[in-house]
């Protein structure tokens, strides 16, 4: 009986190291392991940006960070020498007194653009000490792209002679706004429709991401309500078919993006 305890137990350690082996999250792995991975090549590692706010009635706060992980690991399979960095999800949102923006909803969280630089910075100094050559900033939401560019440039300045270079993909962020925006308006959808935040666009996307953070019974405005509080657009016929759409669009320009910043370092 023993021995068939050891056997089984054996074979789920076996089991479980084969599973963090083929995963491309840092957090999956030990020190050794991730070690082993950047000798062995992957020197890209991305850092997927989220945020926690409010995305109207009908979708779950951490919408954001969700996105950005799972569109992270896509591109990492896709590159074939990257890993994948743990979610960033506290990002500046806005004020807090007086309340601006996302931050006049419960369960939005915000942080002073200062701290969030000083954060991106630290995390990225944290990659280049374990040996990462290319440090790719993924981030999912608008308001803070200008943050990881000024970091970027600060850092690039800063390690000039060294081998390391630090990206803030905006083409990430174009692919799954202008460019898929763009895409649905072929297919005959209105601006109006599509939307800026929690609409047609957004909503698809994270249907096809993971549809349990969608409350379908919530996607239209209450009786003699015109439209949903803290919405712009109108998520009523969004689809899985139509986010995968977009997310095949951003993995695939994402990657290339990667690529073309990667060979020119």
């Amino acid at each position: 009986m023993m021995r068939l305890f050891a056997l089984l137990l054996w074979a789920a350690s076996a089991t479980a190291f084969a599973q963090a082996s083929a995963s491309v999250f840092i957090e999956d792995l030990t020190s050794p392991e991730l070690s082993a991975a950047i000798r062995a090549g992957k020197t890209t590692i991305l850092v997927p940006i989220g945020g926690t706010e409010q995305n109207g009635p009908h979708m779950a706060l951490g919408k954001h960070n969700v996105r950005a992980k799972a569109l992270a690991e896509k591109i990492a399979r896709e590159l074939g020498n990257a890993l994948v960095a743990p979610v960033i999800a506290y990002v500046p949102e806005g004020s807090v007194n007086p309340p601006t923006g996302h931050m006049r909803y419960p369960g939005t969280i915000t942080v002073p653009a200062d701290a969030y630089r000083k954060m991106l910075a630290s995390a990225a100094a944290s990659f280049r000490q374990a040996g990462f050559r290319d440090i790719v900033f993924l981030g999912d939401h608008g308001d803070y792209q200008k943050d990881n560019q000024a970091v970027a440039r600060e850092l690039d300045r800063e390690w000039a002679a060294t081998p390391v270079r630090v990206h803030a993909l905006a083409e990430y962020y174009r692919a799954a706004s202008d460019g898929y925006a763009h895409t649905l308006k072929g297919r005959g959808y209105t601006d109006a429709e599509i939307g800026l935040h929690a609409g047609l666009a957004d909503t698809s996307l994270t249907l096809a991401i993971d549809p349990r953070l969608v409350r379908p019974d919530k996607l239209a405005p209450a009786p003699g309500q015109a439209s949903l509080a803290g919405v712009s657009g109108d998520p009523r016929r969004a689809t899985p078919e139509l986010g995968q759409v977009g997310i095949d669009a951003i993995v695939a320009q994402s990657a290339a993006a990667i690529r073309a910043a990667v060979a020119t370092r």
